[in-house]
């Protein structure tokens, strides 16, 4: 249950719409529901904004089905990180035979590794997140922070295939990056990108460090340090590879535009 839809049920209650008891059988289930092998935090998008996301990795198709089912149950739209195709097609199939009025939009994002569940219309942040990349092969974790943003209801710019090596690239589009709100930077080898980007820009960078890279990258360490190192004010950093946390920090920030 998110904020709009509990301070819905609350005026029904108020104007007698809905009964108290009934209004109890809708909260039953907050803050969490005990799945035995996963406790769902349904709470979690009154405490935080946004709902639960679930981290596919690790998980059987079974598990993130049982997950997705009972929380588009509860009112939420889902979002599968890491994942694969055959959980999406079990998702849409299972999905399209337990929802009797209409049934939520499953889509496979390839390049992101993601699956998006759209049942409920999305809250649009304002403001817009520029995912920047270094490479083509930086794309899986720039897609996976583009595909986050655009789940939490911000706009994206994407600006691939812009790395140091051909820094003109860059530079054709540095006009568009001022115009953006957030700037996320996937960059691996040496990761230099967001320092420069982070020189260009006055919003807020958040640099992804990519295990992208020959020996002496050790799997994205070399990016990681330097982006820890950056000489740019305003760069912080996410972990290595970790597109959908510098996604979900970037709507994070833009949230913040609009609260009180």
């Amino acid at each position: 249950m998110d904020p709009t839809r509990l301070s819905e049920l609350l005026r029904d209650v108020r104007d007698g719409r809905v009964t108290p008891e009934e209004a109890l059988l809708r909260l039953k289930r907050l803050p969490f529901e005990d799945l035995g092998f996963a406790r769902l935090d349904h709470h979690r998008a009154l405490r935080r904004g946004f709902p639960e996301v679930v981290f596919g990795s690790g998980k059987t198709p079974d598990q993130v089905t049982a997950i997705t089912e009972r929380m588009t149950a509860e009112g939420h739209n889902v979002l599968v990180t890491r994942t694969q195709s055959a959980v999406a097609d079990q998702l849409r199939r299972a999905l399209a035979a337990a929802q009797a009025a209409s049934t939520p939009d499953v889509r496979w994002h390839e390049a992101a590794r993601c699956v998006t569940v759209v049942g409920q219309p999305p809250v649009s942040l304002e403001g817009t997140v520029a995912v920047v990349c270094a490479g083509t092969s930086d794309l899986p974790v720039a897609e996976e922070a583009a595909v986050t943003a655009e789940f939490h209801g911000a706009s994206v710019e994407r600006l691939y295939d812009v790395g140091v090596a051909g820094i003109h690239r860059l530079l054709e589009s540095a006009e568009a990056l001022r115009r953006c709100h957030v700037v996320v930077v996937a960059a691996g080898m040496e990761g230099a990108l967001p320092s420069v980007v982070g020189g260009l820009v006055e919003s807020p960078v958040i640099a992804v460090p990519t295990s992208i890279g020959y020996g002496a990258s050790f799997g994205g360490l070399a990016a990681l340090l330097a982006m820890l190192n950056s000489c740019a004010s305003g760069v912080a950093v996410v972990n290595i590879d970790n597109g959908f946390g510098a996604g979900y920090m970037a709507c994070s920030i833009l949230r913040t535009r609009r609260l009180p």
